[in-house]
C-alpha cells in the first residue's frame, strides 16, 4: 500500500521557528512596506499573510496606524506573535486555509511567503487575496522576477518562483493590476497590486 505524504503547511517553519526568530533581520522589509502603506487610507485594515512572529512587518503596519490581522501556519510563531501583539487578531492556519480571507481588507501583505508554497498553491493565494480586497484595495507580495527554484536557507525545502510573466498572468486573471515593483536592501523583489 502506498504511503500518503502530507505537505507541512508551515513550509518547514514550525521546525525552525526559534532559528527563524534569531535569524530574521528586522531592518529588511519595513522601509518598503512603510512606503507601500502610504497608498492606504489612514486607519485601513490590513491582513499580514505568513506574519511569522510579527517582526518586522506587522510591527511596521501597526506603527503606521493600521488595524492588522495576522495568519501563520506555525503554532510556535503564532505563540510568539501573541506575546508581542496580544490585541492583534491572529489565526494559526496555512494561508490557503485561512478563514480571514472571508473578510474584506484595504490591504494585504504576503512578505516572504509566495515562493515557499507549491506552484499550484501560489495562484490560489493570489486569487483569495484579490477576492478579499475591497475595491481600490492594495496587495503586496515578494517573489523573484525570474523563474527559479532553490532550497530555502533555513528549512532546506524547495522554493519556487514562477517568474514575472507567470505572476503577471495570474494577477490579471485575478483582476489585479500591477502598479509597481521594487527591490529592497535585502534584494527582495516586490510586486505592488491594486484592485480596481
Amino acid at each position: 500500500m502506498a504511503k500518503t505524504t502530507h505537505r507541512d503547511k508551515s513550509n518547514g517553519y514550525e521546525d525552525v521557528a526559534e532559528h527563524f526568530i534569531a535569524a530574521r533581520n528586522p531592518r529588511i522589509g519595513p522601509a518598503t512596506v512603510r512606503e507601500w502603506s502610504k497608498s492606504l487610507a489612514p486607519g485601513s485594515i490590513v491582513l499580514d499573510v505568513a506574519c511569522g512572529y510579527g517582526v518586522p512587518i506587522t510591527k511596521t503596519l501597526i506603527e503606521a496606524g493600521f488595524t492588522v490581522y495576522g495568519v501563520d501556519a506555525s503554532a510556535k510563531l503564532v505563540a510568539e506573535f501573541r506575546k508581542r501583539f496580544p490585541h492583534v487578531p491572529i489565526e494559526c492556519a496555512a494561508a490557503e486555509d485561512s478563514e480571514f480571507f472571508s473578510r474584506k481588507f484595504d490591504g494585504i501583505v504576503a512578505w516572504g511567503l509566495m515562493f515557499l508554497l507549491p506552484a499550484d498553491i501560489q495562484p490560489v493565494i493570489i486569487r483569495k487575496a484579490a477576492e478579499a480586497l475591497k475595491p481600490g484595495g492594495r496587495f503586496l507580495f515578494t517573489a523573484h522576477k525570474q523563474v527559479v527554484t532553490w532550497n530555502d536557507s533555513l528549512t532546506g525545502l524547495e522554493s519556487i518562483s514562477l517568474g514575472g510573466e507567470r505572476y503577471e498572468q495570474i494577477l490579471r486573471d485575478a483582476g489585479l493590476t500591477v502598479v509597481g515593483e521594487a527591490f529592497d536592501e535585502g534584494d527582495n523583489h516586490y510586486y505592488f497590486l491594486s484592485k480596481p
